[in-house]
């Protein structure tokens, strides 16, 4: 059974209801927008676009330019827009149905729009319940929580923890299943007064708005980052400090930080003219978009509604402030800054401004840390984010575009961006976290990492004796996504725990 949301049809002479004017795409409108004035109905179905705002931020102007064209009876033909369109990566999908209110199928010209929907989640609303994913079953406490998945969750503090094998054993929802238990956990459902039935369906759009089909940037790396953020925010000088509105942005943002992500960095958006890299004027365009997909969700689903609306728009400023440090293209800024506060040692943690930036450098800690994962994990995590970059460089082959960095299949290999990207930009960054928190996690991470990098050039080194390789890639430049990480030998390294 498909299920379709169509605009009401209204009389020309008549005012158009403020319920009419609501959520488009990933993002809602405000009912009251001043973008829309006091529409036309006839055009309702010209404002489309996956992105929408408040009439506060001027960008919505950029909504008109985005139009999609039904171009058959069974399907949809989006806008081509871009002299090299990469057609799998849409965020203006168009939910038609042919032929709807008519006696047949040509006697209507125009199509109805009936709902517009990011790519992701276009693939599944044709179900009966949208949002409600069929693998997952309707409970929503504990009783969910069986079995081996359990006993996981109550080593969840662990550096070592497996979320692979989590994901597997969670069928597949190991974000849902870890973000409610760690809100649980932390007391933060009860303490803000959350809707258990809101926050699950929250949950699971955003679990949707993963595209399953990205090697790295999909839902299992949200709940890889969720549970280092996790790990992170139990060392001594942060569990000490942070407060409680502190531990549910730290979760909410590592849970969203790269949602609706598409698969290619912010260049080739930039050099294909999509309209993502035009709406935000080419600056954070993929960390934009994440952060403005969440705050749709928040909206939609009401999830903080019951709050006082200074506190709720409060909250999502600041969930951007934390999405918005994961961009790699400002790794320095954010680094030199961190350096500056350790060499003078003016970090407190009892001001909120100083609280909010450590949570920025552990979100960037947490978003990149596959390096200083055991051997096992950094292995997998590192050919999933090479796949995903060979495949953005077979896609700018194809259309002739200039290849960026580190993506050619064909003269780079896993080994040699995993070291570059150690070296240059993972390591940086972890040996100013242990000078901030020197504890045993972070001793353990620096352990992992250089065995890590060891064993990639260990294993560059045979296959350069078996076979000579082409000339190793330029390595100086960091990725502009985040990357993953390495290789790790057979020695054994104290594993960071939520005791330490």
């Amino acid at each position: 059974m498909e299920v379709c949301y169509q605009l009401p049809v209204l009389p020309l002479d008549r005012p158009v209801p403020k319920h009419v004017l609501s959520r488009r795409g990933a993002i809602s409108f405000s009912s009251s927008s001043s973008l829309f004035g006091a529409p036309d109905p006839r055009q309702l179905s010209q404002r489309r676009g996956a992105i929408s705002y408040d009439s506060s931020d001027q960008t919505a102007l950029y909504i008109r330019m985005l139009d999609v064209r039904v171009r058959s009876q069974v399907g949809f033909e989006p806008e081509r827009r871009i002299s090299h369109p990469y057609l799998s990566i849409d965020f203006r999908t168009l939910h038609t149905r042919p032929g709807y209110g008519s006696t047949s199928a040509t006697s209507t010209p125009e199509r109805r729009v009936h709902r517009l929907l990011s790519f992701q989640r276009y693939l599944h609303s044709s179900r009966l319940l949208r949002g409600v994913p069929q693998q997952i079953p309707l409970h929503m406490l504990d009783e969910d929580y069986t079995g081996q998945a359990r006993c996981m969750l109550e080593k969840v503090g662990n550096w070592n923890f497996d979320i692979f094998l989590f994901d597997k054993l969670t069928n597949g929802n190991s974000l849902i299943t870890l973000t409610v238990h760690l809100l649980n956990q932390y007391g933060l459902v009860e303490l803000f007064q959350l809707d258990m039935v809101k926050l699950w369906r929250f949950l699971v759009m955003v679990q949707e708005d993963y595209h399953s089909d990205n090697p790295y940037h999909n839902a299992v790396h949200a709940a890889d980052v969720t549970q280092a953020m996790y790990c992170y925010m139990r060392e001594p000088m942060l569990a000490k400090s942070l407060t409680s509105c502190d531990l549910l942005l730290g979760i909410l943002a590592a849970a969203t930080h790269d949602l609706d992500h598409p698969g290619v960095n912010q260049p080739f958006l930039i050099k294909t003219d999509h309209h993502l890299a035009t709406l935000y004027r080419n600056t954070s365009v993929l960390e934009n978009h994440h952060w403005k997909s969440a705050v749709g969700l928040f909206r939609e689903t009401g999830l903080f509604s019951h709050l006082p609306a200074e506190d709720s728009l409060n909250m999502e400023r600041e969930l951007g402030s934390l999405i918005l440090a994961t961009d790699i293209s400002r790794q320095n800024d954010y680094l030199c800054r961190f350096r500056r506060h350790l060499d003078q040692e003016n970090l407190c943690l009892s001001n909120a401004s100083h609280r909010h930036f450590i949570l920025q450098m552990a979100l960037k800690c947490a978003d990149i840390c596959n390096p200083c994962r055991p051997w096992e994990l950094s292995k997998q995590w590192s050919e999933k984010v090479t796949e995903e970059f060979f495949q953005q460089g077979d896609i700018e082959k194809k259309h002739s575009l200039e290849v960026s960095p580190l993506y050619d299949r064909a003269i780079n290999t896993v080994g040699n961006i995993q070291i570059g990207f150690m070296t240059y930009v993972a390591e940086p960054l972890f040996a100013e976290w242990t000078r901030f928190s020197d504890t045993r996690l972070s001793q353990t991470m620096l352990g992992h990492m250089g065995l890590n990098k060891a064993s990639w050039v260990g294993l560059q080194q045979e296959q350069t004796a078996v076979e000579p390789s082409p000339a190793p890639a330029e390595v100086a430049g960091a990725p502009t996504d985040s990357v993953t990480a390495g290789d790790t030998s057979s020695k054994e390294i104290p594993q960071g725990s939520k005791d330490s």
